[in-house]
């Protein structure tokens, strides 16, 4: 069975950054993608980065594109997501996803069908 742990996150003042991990437990071979996503308050999930752990494909969506980097760690399957230059609209519940290989839109929640437990991130002015 797959596991996702998240650990990172925090608060920071606009401009600074952050640095979230998630480490998987339960995946035989590296055909597995690894999504970043978070949730505003009344706002619906949204997907920020997604890498193909095979292959080092990597997503991003274009709020985050140029500040936030998706990057993996092999020997300890962890990927993380350091986020630069942070904004208050970046503030929200941030959670980590994984799904084996298929097609689909990597960006997607739906793609996806296991899910770190969140950490919260939030970035004031």
């Amino acid at each position: 069975q797959v596991q996702l742990l998240e650990s990172g996150g925090g608060s920071v003042q606009a401009g600074g950054s952050l640095r979230l991990s998630c480490t998987a437990s339960g995946y035989t071979n590296s055909r597995y993608f690894m999504g970043w996503f978070r949730q505003a308050p009344g706002k619906e999930r949204e997907g920020v980065a997604s890498l193909y752990i095979d292959s080092n494909s990597i997503f991003y969506s274009s709020s985050v594109k140029g500040r936030f980097t998706i990057a993996p760690d092999i020997a300890k399957d962890t990927v993380y997501l350091q986020m630069n230059s942070l904004k208050p609209e970046d503030t929200a519940m941030y959670y980590c996803a994984s799904a084996t290989f298929r097609l689909g839109n990597v960006l997607s929640p739906q793609f996806y069908d296991t899910w770190g437990q969140g950490t919260q991130v939030t970035v004031s002015s």
